[in-house]
């Protein structure tokens, strides 16, 4: 440990917990765990490998697609090793600057990642309430400056949680009884005043959840109603299967994290295994599944993987 020129004690090393209560089992736990991450990693990679290089795939709909997976694949890769190394070489060492980077990755590209279900649920919006001037409205130059935007509001609304934790004393216990290191996880170890960092936490949950939900429910609000308006129920049926996938990876994203936030607001003091694992599923389904549910809902996608699989099959050897 260091002594700050405030007087105030920081800390060389964090320990994080794993799942408190659970630790014989951590070997099992980390089978599903493992499955996820490899989930992740292939999914994703192949999803971002298919819009990169499959021309009918550089749309609005597949760019915002391609910036989902890229923040999906860098939640994971910053969240699942050391979670796969606590539960199996109890490696719950780290340092308070490891530990203060992964608290910022963490919260900025889940912020970035509910950016981009907005920026989803208006492409959604404008192709269903707007179709004729779509490609005038949402040209590629837009798609940029909006994907410019959503990682300037993730990293701008989180960029002081580090700073603030660091500012903090931590003179009793170490231990982080979670796999990650969640903001107000750490805050909670601190021993002098934390009002501030409280405060700000909420605010940013409130903005995000609040607003970012908003808008959301607004742009599906009205998808629904032009939708209700259409002649036939084969272009109601059409309409509202493009947005399916959309709306699985919304309840994906929002439900584990509403209930992560609702638990560690105003949940017990000491975390409990439920509360745990509930906020390591906020981490690991969206990227796990995101992927699957899109190849299997987006027609184009399929098209071009089975494109891709029979031309692999009768390349000659």
């Amino acid at each position: 440990m260091i002594l700050s020129n405030n007087s105030h004690l920081l800390l060389h090393t964090f320990f994080l917990a794993g799942i408190p209560g659970l630790t014989a089992a951590h070997i099992w736990i980390s089978l599903p765990f493992c499955f996820m991450f490899v989930l992740s990693l292939t999914g994703n990679a192949i999803l971002l490998s298919l819009i990169w290089t499959e021309h009918r795939l550089h749309q609005p709909m597949f760019l915002f697609l391609a910036m989902l997976s890229f923040v999906d694949l860098v939640l994971s890769l910053s969240t699942l090793p050391k979670m796969l190394a606590i539960f199996w070489f109890s490696a719950t060492a780290i340092s308070s600057y490891a530990c203060l980077s992964q608290m910022f990755v963490i919260h900025a590209f889940s912020a970035m990642e509910s950016g981009v279900l907005v920026a989803m649920a208006l492409d959604r919006f404008v192709a269903i309430c707007n179709p004729l001037h779509y490609a005038t409205i949402l040209t590629p130059e837009v798609v940029a400056k909006i994907g410019g935007l959503v990682a300037l509001r993730g990293v701008g609304l989180t960029i002081f949680f580090p700073s603030l934790a660091h500012r903090l004393s931590y003179c009793g216990s170490h231990t982080i009884a979670y796999t990650y290191c969640e903001h107000m996880a750490v805050v909670k170890l601190a021993c002098g005043a934390t009002t501030m960092d409280s405060l700000y936490a909420l605010a940013v949950a409130i903005f995000l959840g609040v607003g970012d939900v908003a808008f959301i429910a607004y742009s599906y609000g009205q998808i629904v109603k032009t939708v209700m308006h259409f002649p036939s129920p084969e272009a109601r049926g059409k309409a509202g299967s493009t947005c399916t996938a959309h709306v699985c990876v919304i309840l994906f994203f929002y439900g584990p994290g509403f209930l992560s936030v609702v638990m560690q607001r105003f949940g017990p003091s000491t975390a409990s295994a439920a509360k745990v694992i509930l906020a390591n599923l906020y981490l690991l389904f969206p990227p796990a599944l995101d992927p699957i549910v899109y190849g299997v809902k987006t027609k184009q996608i399929r098209e071009c993987l089975f494109t891709i699989i029979r031309s692999k099959k009768i390349e000659p050897t």
